[in-house]
């Protein structure tokens, strides 16, 4: 196809600034990534070197390249952007003959993250989930809202919470906003450290 081939660069719809830093807390807009909805029925056998048989609300991965859980056959996949093409085409070959769609939707979502010791405190100014250590620990990843909007929370493993929230583009600048105010009642303003 065409457009896999000889992809554009894409806007990004929060920009790259500087986003203040709180005490305990961290709230940038993700850098682009390559996203893709995966849908699989029957038996669960990696793809692209992503484990299938996780539970339900569970992520694997690294930090570059992910997959996450949602449902009994339903996942999300990450991975950097310049990895789009070789990710579609290793998935649709380890799946080959099986039933399955493997959806591009890195033009729908945009990802923000959520770091720091307050970055539950944050997150719950608009998701009702309980984001403590028992019921939402690292390697947890679920459908949820975030105010008004559809959002996937995903909780990364790491000594400091990490979280991402995975939205749709029409949504992002509303949940980023949620989430700047909500940083007001999670502490003082800090200086950001040099980048």
């Amino acid at each position: 196809m065409l457009e896999a081939r000889y992809r554009t660069a894409r806007t990004l719809p929060l920009g790259r600034t500087a986003a203040p830093v709180r005490a305990g807390l961290l709230i940038q807009p993700a850098e682009a990534e390559a996203r893709f909805s995966l849908r699989l029925r029957g038996p669960r056998v990696p793809a692209a070197g992503l484990p299938l048989d996780r539970p339900i609300n569970t992520l694997s991965g690294d930090q570059t390249r992910w997959i996450a859980r949602l449902g009994p056959d339903e996942w999300l996949i990450g991975a950097p952007e310049t990895d789009a093409d070789i990710l579609a085409a290793a998935v649709s070959t380890d799946l080959a003959g099986r039933t399955h769609a493997l959806v591009d939707v890195s033009h729908r979502n945009v990802g923000i993250d959520v770091r720091g010791d307050a970055a539950a405190i944050a997150l719950n100014a608009g998701c009702p989930l309980d984001l403590g250590d028992a019921a939402f620990p690292a390697g947890s990843a679920t459908r949820t809202l975030l105010g008004k909007a559809e959002i996937v929370l995903i909780r990364r493993p790491g000594p400091v919470p990490t979280y991402r929230v995975e939205c749709w583009r029409s949504f992002a600048t509303y949940v980023y906003g949620l989430l700047q105010e909500a940083a007001f009642g999670a502490g003082p303003l800090e200086r950001a450290a040099a980048r």
